[in-house]
């Protein structure tokens, strides 16, 4: 352990698994304390348990604004500061403009965009006590380059994106000494994209092997997390970094 994250509380959305889970895990490794939330209460006391001391689960709906309240507060109680904040939580939807629903739109947004809002709305205030912090929120290479098959989650991710470059203007002038950066990930080989890739008819990404060379891993995307939420990337604010390995910067023609 390096202990990059020694003195830092760390609040992690949507924890249970994937991205979250290796994320929380990594974390704690290097210092912090880990706050872990998701709807899946089972699930997420076993991390919490496996990963020790210095974890803390909290059954967490973040499409509920009380429960912000209450688990800002909860933080607030126990460890007095948040310094960082990875806003991970999301769903993925398989449907093109002409399949979508409104209904299905906006579910795919209150629980990927408009809890951002929740999120960072509730959390800001203990981040500026705190001394300031990292905010991280997981995007996507969906919100870069269209793909029709997710008209609700692409446009969604695309949210996130404009909020976080707000917040992160918002923070540099206001001198609150907090960061706001996006993560743009490409097809992560996550329990969520694998679902919805074998929904699809397209079980290529539950192949270990035949994935392994272009498929990114959710330790993968938790490094780049690490990076943002620790006093290394203290001059990093308003940044959209693509964890996609060129996919968005490729033509379609090469």
């Amino acid at each position: 352990m390096s202990g990059r994250l020694i003195g830092k509380v760390a609040l992690i959305t949507g924890a249970a698994r994937g991205v979250g889970l290796a994320t929380a895990r990594l974390m704690a490794r290097e210092g912090a304390q880990v706050v872990l939330t998701d709807i899946n209460a089972e699930q997420g006391k076993e991390i919490a348990n496996s990963i020790g001391n210095n974890s803390l689960f909290i059954e967490h709906d973040v499409t509920k604004e009380a429960d912000w309240s209450a688990v800002i507060n909860h933080i607030e109680a126990k460890f007095g500061q948040l310094n960082i904040l990875l806003n991970n939580a999301a769903i993925l939807q398989l449907g093109d403009i002409k399949e979508e629903t409104l209904a299905g739109w906006q579910r795919v947004h209150m629980v990927n965009s408009d809890s951002v809002f929740l999120r960072i709305h509730y959390a800001l205030p203990l981040m500026e006590k705190s001394g300031g912090g990292s905010i991280i929120n997981m995007s996507s290479s969906s919100a870069v380059f269209g793909m029709p098959h997710f008209a609700a989650y692409g446009a969604s991710k695309a949210a996130i994106r404009g909020l976080s470059q707000s917040v992160a203007v918002y923070c540099s002038q206001t001198k609150n000494n907090v960061r706001c950066n996006t993560l743009h990930p490409d097809s992560i080989m996550t329990p969520m994209v694998m679902e919805i890739s074998a929904q699809a008819g397209d079980r290529s990404l539950a192949d270990p092997d035949r994935a392994k060379a272009y498929v990114c891993r959710p330790e993968d995307v938790a490094n780049s997390v690490l990076f943002l939420a620790s006093d290394e990337s203290k001059h990093i604010n308003g940044a959209a970094i693509a964890l996609d390995g060129g996919a968005t910067v490729t033509p379609p023609y090469i």
